[in-house]
């Protein structure tokens, strides 16, 4: 799950967005990992939502960048579209992601022109922040292109965590060879995942870490996630200012006609 070019966590927020939908019937010792990770997949992908956002960016030299945005995710993150009000200089900036982030377009408001991304684009920084677009859209990622495996149970993040190993599968279309996922046992929220390397599986490359979790029309939701880089020392937070889960949108907002309004 990434980020780049200027957006939102898998779906942030990614759809930056963190959800959960509450489904537990097996006693925690009877959980697999393909279980929890299963539980924690319903958690990214609602079926709508609307969210307002503040991402702010901290250089390898420490100079913060800060960004306002709002975005629109339908059908479980499989359409997002984002808009950018703040600073000025990106303001009626727009990106529009379909079909889990494998096609991207942009909008430029000052050529009021729309360019569509190449493929390889959704593995690239959002924005110039620590998030990919992939990281932003990727839908069922973690269960249809990961195996999992559930480790020694710990606490994380000062909670009690179910600890899970994600191994990429033989071909999946992902940019991380593996994760280390652990997941709140209250509510299945993920509140650290590490990401490694594309090619070397013992290469650390970073850390989501969510916090300031709330109850949003009954799902559980991270208010704040943080992507540190481990290989840039840098880091891009994301605060959601306001969130709404399963709001009515048409089909036709995704598009790229309505990406110049």
């Amino acid at each position: 799950m990434r980020m780049n070019g200027g957006y939102p966590v898998k779906n942030i927020m990614l759809s930056g967005l963190v959800v959960l939908v509450l489904t537990s019937g097996l006693c925690s010792q009877e959980l697999t990992g393909e279980d929890i990770i299963q539980k924690v997949n319903d958690l990214f992908n609602v079926q709508s939502n609307y969210a307002k956002a503040k991402m702010t960016i901290v250089t390898t030299s420490g100079k913060k960048r800060t960004f306002i945005y709002e975005m629109w995710s339908k059908d479980k993150g499989e359409k997002n579209l984002m808009r950018y009000l703040e600073p000025g200089r990106v303001k009626g900036l727009a990106t529009l992601m379909l079909n889990h982030a494998d096609d991207i377009w942009m909008y430029y408001p000052r050529t009021q022109r729309v360019r569509k991304l190449a493929t390889h684009a959704k593995k690239q920084k959002m924005q110039g922040s620590d998030f990919s677009y992939e990281d932003m859209g990727s839908g069922d990622a973690f269960i249809n292109d990961f195996s999992s495996i559930r480790l020694k149970d710990e606490k994380m993040e000062g909670m009690d965590c179910y600890k899970l190993e994600l191994t990429r599968r033989p071909g999946g279309d992902v940019s991380y060879s593996r994760l280390i996922m652990w997941v709140i046992k209250e509510n299945f929220v993920p509140v650290v995942i590490d990401y490694y390397d594309d090619d070397d599986p013992t290469h650390w490359e970073k850390r989501l870490v969510e916090s300031d979790i709330r109850i949003i029309d009954d799902i559980p939701t991270a208010m704040k996630v943080v992507m540190y880089n481990k290989n840039d020392n840098t880091q891009t937070e994301l605060e959601l200012l306001e969130v709404k889960y399963n709001v009515t949108l048409e089909d036709s907002m995704f598009t790229e006609r309505e990406l110049k309004k």
